[in-house]
């Protein structure tokens, strides 16, 4: 019969000198994380160019031109004398191409024309705020309603708006009624720009250690979210808009300083400092994520045919609190804030 055997134990001669238990706690003096990627994607976006570099481009740009239109004169002559047929051809391409040019220049103005208009609806709007101006804010009301005639989404509003506006006598009141009935949708489908624009930088900064990729995923990621805040607003921009408007963005942001990060994000966005001992690449994640909603903030004040009312303006910290619920946090941690 085999005997079964039990448990075996080992007497070690050697004990480990020290166990967890007298391990040394982490320094409290450790560096704190200061989101490296938004910094240098700020400077490189508020970065303004020489005039020698500036005159450089043009000129160099100018040449390239005159090259490529001389190249394509001789080219599309030379086909002709060789052959009536193939000299043709080629001169309706290149017209098809110099059409295709004129259209995106087209757009491209008319880009530039949508964000002019929203720029001057929201400085007609601190203008009649400051003179307490009720005629000049009913004006500026009429024109923000036509401007959203093309929404389904906001019929129901602009129609309230329509029927309340001469029941409103100050200004205040007036665009009061208006960011509830027409912007407050808007504004929540800009935040939710801003939310997934957070999330991805936060995200590749924590969990993708190549070098640059924080830098490149934050640029894409700013410049694709500004874009798209124009466009719920009204404000589509083109290429050249969408590098204009967040050029502007971003020296509003470098000029106030509100690019540094400071210890009141660190210590309400989801324990920044805590988890920037945890791991230095989850600290980072979350103060770029910071950084970009406070970007995001800022494109939508730019974007946004009416200045925030009181009380109206998206809190960063519940921003970046949503956007990384579930990321870096637990969802009782990361309660909504106005």
């Amino acid at each position: 019969m085999d005997k079964r055997r039990g448990p075996v134990v080992f007497d070690l001669d050697e004990r480990p000198e020290r166990g967890p238990a007298e391990a040394a706690p982490v320094p409290d003096d450790l560096p704190l994380p200061d989101g490296r990627a938004m910094q240098v994607v700020a400077r490189l976006g508020a970065r303004r160019p020489s005039r020698l570099a500036r005159f450089f481009w043009s000129a160099l740009l100018a040449l390239i031109g005159f090259a490529a239109s001389l190249a394509a004169w001789d080219f599309v002559t030379g086909l002709l004398e060789r052959s009536p047929l193939l000299g043709w051809t080629a001169f309706g391409l290149i017209a098809a191409v110099l059409l295709a040019l004129l259209i995106i220049a087209l757009r491209e103005l008319a880009a530039f024309a949508r964000l002019g208009r929203l720029d001057q609806l929201h400085q007609g709007a601190e203008a009649a705020l400051a003179a307490g101006d009720v005629s000049g804010a009913r004006d500026i009301t009429r024109r923000i309603s036509a401007l959203y005639a093309g929404r389904p989404e906001l019929k129901l509003g602009r129609e309230t708006l329509d029927r309340r506006r001469d029941e409103m006598f100050d200004a205040t009141s007036l665009f009061a009624l208006t960011e509830t009935e027409i912007l407050l949708p808007l504004d929540r489908a800009a935040q939710a720009e801003v939310e997934a624009a957070a999330r991805q930088v936060a995200t590749v900064t924590a969990l993708v250690p190549l070098a640059l990729a924080d830098v490149i995923t934050a640029l894409t990621a700013n410049l694709r979210m500004i874009r798209r805040i124009a466009e719920v607003y009204g404000g589509r921009a083109g290429t050249l808009g969408s590098w204009r408007l967040t050029r502007a963005v971003l020296t509003h942001l470098v000029a106030t300083g509100a690019v540094a990060i400071g210890d009141d994000v660190l210590g309400s966005a989801l324990g920044g400092s805590i988890l920037s001992k945890v791991s230095r690449r989850f600290g980072e994640g979350v103060v770029n994520g910071a950084l970009t909603a406070r970007v995001g903030v800022a494109a939508m004040e730019v974007c946004r045919p009416l200045p925030f009312g009181e009380g109206r303006r998206p809190s960063v910290t519940g921003l970046i609190r949503r956007a990384l619920t579930g990321l870096f946090g637990s969802k009782t941690d990361t309660a909504t804030e106005g």
